[in-house]
C-alpha cells in the first residue's frame, strides 16, 4: 500500500506561498495605482498571467469547498463585467436607458446603428475585466494554502506595510521619490500608492494586523509582542503625515479592532505581571501613542488633523460632483453604464459650475460608483457580498482565540476597506484588490461554518 509523503503534500502550498509573496512584492512596486494608463498596470497583469497559467497547468486543483463564497462572488463579478461586453442588436441597445444621446449622434451623422455592447465605453470595461486577473491569482494561490502559509502571509503583508511606511517617512522628511510605474503626487506622502487615502488605509491595515501578528495564541514571542506594540504608534504617525482625513477614521478603528481581535492573549500576558506593572505598562503605551499624536500636531506635522478643519463642502470636488453622480445612477439604471466608464460618463454630464483644471477619474465613492456602472446587478452583487461578510463576521468574532484570529483580522480589514470606499476607491488598485481576497479567504476559512465549530471543539480538547 502506498503512503502519502507529507512533504509532497505540502509542496503545492509552499510553492503557492512563495509565488504569492513574489507577486505581492511586484504589487508593492507597481500595484498602487488604479488608472489604466499607468505603466504599472500592464506589468502587474503580465506578472499575474505569467504565474496563473503555470499554476493551473502544473499544480493540482485545490479544494474550494471552504472558499466557495469567495469563489462564487469573484466568479459572479467576472460574469457581470464580461456580460457588459456582449454585443446587442441596435433595437435592443437603443431601448436601454441612457443610450439616447449616442443613438441620436449616429442619426445626425448618418451613421448606421451598429451592434454595440451594453457598456458605453467598451475599452474601459475591457480594462476592468483585465484587472480581475489579480484577485483571481490571489484566490488560486491561497486555495493551496494550509494554516502555516496563512500565518506566514500575515507576516509578509505586515512587512509590506512597514516598507511602505518607511518610504512614506522618507517622503515626509522632504526627500523626493518618483515611481515611474504609478501616478504619484509630488509633495504628498503617498509611498507606494498614487493616492494618499489609499496609502493611509494601507497603514491603517498595519495597525490592525500588528497586534494579531504579535499576540496570536500559540505564536507569541517576547520580541514579536514588543515589536507589534511599537509598530502601532509608528503607523499612526505615518497616517497623520498623509493628510488623509479618512485615514484618521480607519487608523483609529484599525487600532481598536486590532487589539480587540487578540484581547484574550493580551489580557493573559498582562495577568502574568503584577498589577502595578501591568497598569504602568498600559498607561505608558497609551501615553506614547497619544503623546506622539499631540507632538505631531504641535510641531505642525499632523497634516491629516490640519485638513480635518478645512471646510470640506467648499474645498472638495467630490462633494460638488455628488448630485451629478446621483443623476447618472438614475439615468443609466437598471442596466448601468458599464464598469470602467465613469470618467467619460461624468464628463458628459458635468456642468460648467464644477469645471476645474483637475478631473474626476472616479466617483470617489465606490458605494455609488458600483450602482452607476453595474446597475441593479451590481447592487445585488454588492448586497450579497456585504451579507456574506456580516454572516461570516458574526461567527468569526465569537470563535475561540486559538482558531479565529485570522478570521477576525479578515473581517475587520474588510470593514476598513468598505469604510474607506465611502470617500474613495481603494479596492480599484491592484494591491488593495489582492488584499480584499486575502481577507475574504481568511474569513471564509475560519468564519461561521460547521467545520469551524469542529475545529473549535478540537482545539479545546487539545488545550485540556
Amino acid at each position: 500500500m502506498r503512503t502519502r509523503n507529507p512533504k509532497n503534500a505540502d509542496l503545492p502550498a509552499t510553492i503557492s506561498f512563495w509565488l504569492l509573496t513574489t507577486f505581492i512584492a511586484i504589487l508593492w512596486i507597481a500595484g498602487g495605482a488604479s488608472r489604466p494608463d499607468q505603466l504599472g498596470q500592464p506589468l502587474t497583469r503580465l506578472a499575474a498571467w505569467a504565474i496563473l497559467i503555470p499554476v493551473f497547468v502544473l499544480l493540482p486543483l485545490p479544494d474550494l469547498k471552504r472558499l466557495k463564497p469567495v469563489a462564487i462572488l469573484l466568479g459572479l463579478s467576472l460574469l457581470l463585467v464580461a456580460l457588459q461586453l456582449v454585443p446587442l442588436p441596435p433595437s435592443m441597445w437603443g431601448s436601454l436607458p441612457g443610450r439616447d444621446l449616442f443613438w441620436q449622434a449616429a442619426l445626425v451623422s448618418n451613421e448606421p446603428q451598429a451592434w454595440r455592447p451594453l457598456s458605453i465605453v467598451p475599452e474601459g470595461t475591457v480594462n476592468a475585466l483585465g484587472s480581475l486577473v489579480v484577485p483571481c491569482l490571489f484566490l488560486a494561490l491561497m486555495a493551496h494554502f494550509g494554516r502555516d502559509q496563512d500565518w506566514r502571509l500575515l507576516t509578509v503583508i505586515l512587512l509590506a506595510v512597514v516598507a511602505g511606511s518607511l518610504l512614506g517617512a522618507i517622503q515626509f522628511s522632504g526627500s523626493r521619490f518618483e515611481n515611474p510605474l504609478i501616478n504619484d503626487s509630488a509633495g504628498l506622502v503617498t509611498a507606494n500608492f498614487a493616492n494618499r487615502n489609499h496609502f493611509a488605509l494601507f497603514a491603517a491595515l498595519g495597525c490592525l494586523i500588528a497586534p494579531t501578528w504579535g499576540f496570536a495564541v500559540g505564536r507569541q514571542t517576547k520580541w514579536k509582542m514588543v515589536t507589534s506594540l511599537a509598530l502601532i504608534p509608528f503607523f499612526a504617525l505615518i497616517i497623520l503625515s498623509t493628510g488623509s482625513r479618512m485615514g484618521l477614521v480607519t487608523g483609529a478603528l484599525g487600532i481598536a479592532l486590532g487589539l480587540a481581535a487578540v484581547r484574550v492573549p493580551v489580557s493573559q500576558e498582562l495577568s502574568r505581571l503584577s498589577r502595578p506593572v501591568a497598569i504602568a505598562l498600559v498607561v505608558t503605551a497609551v501615553a506614547i501613542l497619544i503623546g506622539g499624536v499631540i507632538l505631531s500636531i504641535v510641531l505642525d506635522r499632523a497634516y491629516s488633523v490640519e485638513r480635518s478643519g478645512i471646510d470640506v463642502l467648499a474645498e472638495d470636488l467630490r462633494v460638488e460632483a455628488l448630485p451629478f453622480v446621483l443623476q447618472a445612477i438614475g439615468r443609466y439604471f437598471p442596466v448601468g453604464a458599464g464598469f470602467g466608464t465613469f470618467d467619460p460618463i461624468y464628463r458628459i454630464m458635468e456642468s460648467d459650475e464644477v469645471l476645474r483644471t483637475s478631473y474626476m477619474n472616479e466617483a470617489h465613492n465606490d458605494w455609488l460608483q458600483v450602482p452607476l456602472e453595474g446597475g441593479l446587478a451590481g447592487i445585488l452583487l454588492l448586497l450579497g457580498a456585504v451579507g456574506w461578510w456580516i454572516y461570516a463576521s458574526i461567527g468569526a468574532w465569537f470563535r475561540s482565540q486559538a482558531t479565529g484570529a485570522l478570521a477576525r483580522v479578515g473581517s475587520a480589514a474588510l470593514l476598513l476597506i468598505m469604510i474607506a470606499s465611502i470617500v474613495d476607491y481603494p479596492a480599484r488598485t491592484p494591491m488593495v484588490m489582492g488584499l480584499v481576497i486575502v481577507c475574504a479567504v481568511w474569513l471564509a476559512r475560519s468564519g461561521r461554518n460547521l467545520t469551524g465549530r469542529a475545529a473549535d471543539r478540537g482545539s479545546k480538547k487539545r488545550a485540556e
